[in-house]
């Protein structure tokens, strides 16, 4: 059975000819429309949704589902999470793009090779995705995920290496 990965959530319904807002990950709209079909969760299974349409507003995308034809067709998906399965997303993926849960729990290691600490979570301010490591002595620093301070990462060996410029883990 497919791993399925969460890229949006229906927020609202748009107009009333069935048409949904959808709200997807920062910088992912590109992604978000070449997406053909998604899924629900429903009563503990993945139903699928076809995607007739998608065109972007500022904040969220509108799409049209295939037999959504009316805002009562659409309610019962309201607030839900859409999924793909995890293969549409790996091969959406660049060469130097990972999925978060491959990067919680990797440890963290600097050039010389000592032990920094580990990842426990990955966020985004904006301008880039940071990464949350959890140092030896329990602070928390975020890490600019950049080629400039993470300059390897061995999903394979767990292992992530930063240039830990001063100030940076602690």
């Amino acid at each position: 059975m497919s791993k399925f990965i969460s890229v949006g959530k229906i927020l609202n319904f748009h107009g009333i000819q069935g048409e949904a807002k959808v709200g997807y990950s920062k910088n992912q709209q590109d992604f978000f429309c070449s997406i053909k079909e998604v899924f629900v969760l429903v009563n503990h299974e993945y139903k699928s949704l076809k995607i007739k349409s998608c065109r972007l507003n500022k904040t969220f995308a509108i799409v049209k589902f295939e037999g959504i034809n009316s805002i009562n067709d659409l309610m019962p998906y309201k607030n839900n999470l859409l999924f793909v399965p995890e293969e549409v997303i790996r091969e959406a993926l660049e060469e130097d793009e990972f999925l978060i849960d491959e990067l919680v729990g990797l440890e963290v290691y600097d050039i010389n090779d000592k032990k920094l600490g580990f990842i426990i979570g990955v966020s985004n301010n904006g301008a880039t995705d940071l990464l949350s490591v959890k140092s030896k002595s329990n602070k928390i620093s975020l890490v600019p995920f950049v080629k400039a301070i993470v300059t390897g990462v061995s999903i394979k060996d767990k292992k992530v290496v930063v240039n830990n410029i001063e100030g940076l883990i602690e």
